[in-house]
């Protein structure tokens, strides 16, 4: 398959989603960069995975290697102080009267857009890649489609130049996106998404399961472990 000769610039946390994301970029576009946010989130371990993970990758897949460039690290530590929410805080991750867990944290995923679309614009990159997903997720609300197209409309009028917004998860499960990892890199990336993404709300990498690090209870947690258990299953 030709590579796209379009830059793109991919939402990357450290976490699976994220990992597949860039996987599925690096596979398709000649030029890809990163960027990553620290807003004071409860799991901030996640930032630590991120250069394990992008230096993993260049290491074991050579032919990703040229294409991997340039990663960058925002402070946006304001989000969470303004927050106040389980994950940026310590409190009970609990479902609240408006039918949203407690983890979700207002505007983020529309914030980092915004900073990507601007971090993409300077360094002439026209396509952003995010992991935001509305099969097997959480209920944010700012990981929905809509959200995502009213965002890479926004972004497009409002830097008055094309930019698209790709979501290669949005209508996968979590099974799907353990087998999309599979496919994209086989047994071996699978193995670095279960030793070295990060994906526990908590933070907690005390114990390795079957399927990577976590405390097995809180909501990501249970989302990335029944997906595995479940691409298992079928494989």
């Amino acid at each position: 398959m030709a590579l796209e000769p379009r830059g793109a610039l991919v939402l990357f946390s450290g976490g699976q989603d994220s990992t597949a994301c860039l996987a599925w970029a690096l596979d398709r576009y000649a030029h890809v960069e990163t960027i990553g946010f620290d807003y004071g989130q409860r799991h901030r371990i996640e930032l630590e995975c991120r250069s394990v993970v992008r230096d993993a990758l260049a290491r074991g897949f050579p032919h990703w290697a040229g294409r991997l460039a340039n990663d960058h690290l925002l402070d946006l530590g304001l989000l969470g102080r303004i927050s106040d929410t389980a994950l940026t805080s310590s409190r009970q991750i609990e479902m609240q009267a408006n039918g949203l867990p407690s983890s979700f944290v207002p505007g983020r995923n529309l914030l980092f857009l915004g900073f990507a679309g601007a971090i993409a614009y300077r360094r002439n990159l026209s396509v952003l890649v995010g992991g935001m997903c509305e099969t097997d997720y959480s209920g944010y609300p700012d990981c929905r489609d809509n959200t995502l197209k009213a965002m890479q409309l926004a972004l497009s009028l409002g830097m008055a130049t094309p930019m698209t917004v790709e979501t290669p998860l949005m209508w996968l499960s979590k099974a799907e996106t353990w087998a999309l990892a599979h496919r994209l890199g086989g047994d071996a990336l699978v193995e670095l998404t279960i030793d070295q993404t990060h994906t526990c709300y908590l933070g907690e990498r005390g114990v390795r399961q079957d399927w990577g690090y976590g405390c097995g209870s809180c909501s990501a947690c249970e989302l990335r472990r029944k997906g595995y258990e479940a691409w298992r299953a079928a494989a």
